[in-house]
């Protein structure tokens, strides 16, 4: 085989890895390994990929192929010794080329272990050379066997043109090893991203679910906890509902952030929650109440926040229960807090609930319609005056979006 023919066939070589597809190292090495064969006349091959793990490093069989007998499970490792051929050729990165491996000279480094030889197959010559990237690190070794020419029955050794032809092909090799490795551990890992993104998200649909049921159940027990609130109290039907409704439409309408809106949402119904511990003989009294009974009765915005106020998502409706009595300019109970001294959830929640109260019927008075209730509100009467009893910002609003009050009512109308 002349020099041209042998620069010609490493070219060949060269082009056919060059047009191969993107692919595993697996199928890559398959067909790199079979092309090999095909040239050199080798009738079985092995090519290794160099394996590492913090000082610890092997050779790992990805392809292997024989034409003779069947191959099992490419499932061993070789350490990268001078004890075995590719071992050696990995650890050194000399080319070794062993025309009979049954006499191997003693003084060889390495040897050749009968022990693993396949069954019912003879190993005789071999051809091992090291893959190198272009910082001469080996990342790999090409071992064929058994070269075979046409009319011998016997395999050949491998000739010097057998390894100016692989020479110049192994660093190329190297390169695409190391490309197509390197893009199967960059898929690999992508793979494993997906699949665990896939189980976070399904554990998050699982939270949610799970935060979704609870939410539920802690709305659950706040609605009844202001049903409760309200057993002794006659005809006041959905008044806690329509109160959580007002307030969360002034409250939206004055620009407060989704955060308040929301909770003003479930805590206005508490308002009232401290008359469950009011004596019951007060809250059923039919008629007038005594000095006395007045300020039992007067108690219940303190028993409703020492009701609350160990619960931190029950906060604002702690401060709704303790002063949704007091008033802007001072008198109302149980402090005489005045001004944006009463907290804002509270000044909100006075307006919704005597809005309802206006419209709902009660032993003692008639239910107003929307009209007469806003100007009850807007003007005042013998009970009500607005410039000392509401915030005059939130009155303002009232008057330009009192509409927004008419719709939730008719909505919610008992």
């Amino acid at each position: 085989m002349g020099d041209m023919t042998v620069s010609n066939q490493a070219l060949e070589f060269l082009e056919f890895v060059e047009q191969q597809p993107r692919q595993s190292v697996r199928q890559l090495m398959d067909k790199v390994l079979l092309k090999s064969r095909l040239m050199t006349g080798a009738e079985a091959g092995t090519i290794f990929i160099v394996r590492k793990k913090g000082q610890q490093r092997w050779l790992e069989p990805i392809s292997l192929q024989n034409d003779v007998v069947r191959i099992g499970s490419n499932d061993f490792i070789v350490p990268i010794t001078a004890k075995s051929i590719a071992g050696f050729v990995a650890g050194s990165g000399e080319i070794a080329r062993i025309d009979d491996v049954y006499k191997i000279p003693p003084k060889r480094t390495y040897s050749f272990n009968p022990d693993n030889e396949l069954s019912n197959y003879h190993t005789m010559s071999v051809l091992c050379f090291p893959l190198k990237n272009y910082q001469e690190q080996v990342i790999g070794v090409v071992q064929l066997i058994n070269r075979r020419i046409n009319g011998k029955d016997d395999p050949m050794p491998f000739e010097d043109e057998q390894i100016q032809l692989v020479t110049p092909i192994a660093r190329v090799l190297a390169t695409h090893i190391e490309r197509a490795d390197m893009l199967e551990h960059i898929r690999t890992k992508n793979s494993r991203l997906r699949q665990r993104n896939r189980e976070l998200g399904e554990q998050r649909a699982q939270v949610i679910a799970m935060q979704a049921e609870t939410e539920e159940a802690f709305l659950l027990s706040i609605q009844l906890l202001a049903r409760a609130s309200e057993i002794h109290d006659e005809g006041t039907g959905n008044h806690i509902v329509r109160v959580n409704e007002y307030s969360y439409f002034l409250a939206k309408e004055y620009r407060m952030n989704r955060a308040f809106c929301d909770e003003i949402r479930y805590s206005a119904q508490l308002h009232d929650v401290g008359k469950m511990s009011v004596d019951v003989a007060v809250l059923k009294k039919k008629g007038g109440l005594d000095d006395a009974e007045r300020a039992e009765m007067d108690k219940h915005p303190i028993y409703g926040h020492q009701i609350l106020e160990t619960a931190p998502r029950l906060n604002m409706a702690s401060e709704i229960a303790l002063y949704h009595h007091e008033k802007w300019a001072g008198g109302g109970y149980p402090f005489g807090t005045e001004g944006a001294d009463i907290p804002l959830s509270a000044r909100i929640v006075a307006i919704a609930d005597i809005y309802d109260a206006l419209r709902s019927e009660r032993p003692y008075k008639p239910a107003f319609n929307h009209k007469k209730t806003i100007e009850i509100m807007l003007k005042g009467d013998d009970r009500i005056d607005p410039a000392s009893h509401f915030d005059p910002n939130l009155m303002s609003l009232l008057s330009k979006h009192h509409q927004g009050m008419n719709k939730i009512h008719r909505r919610l109308k008992d």
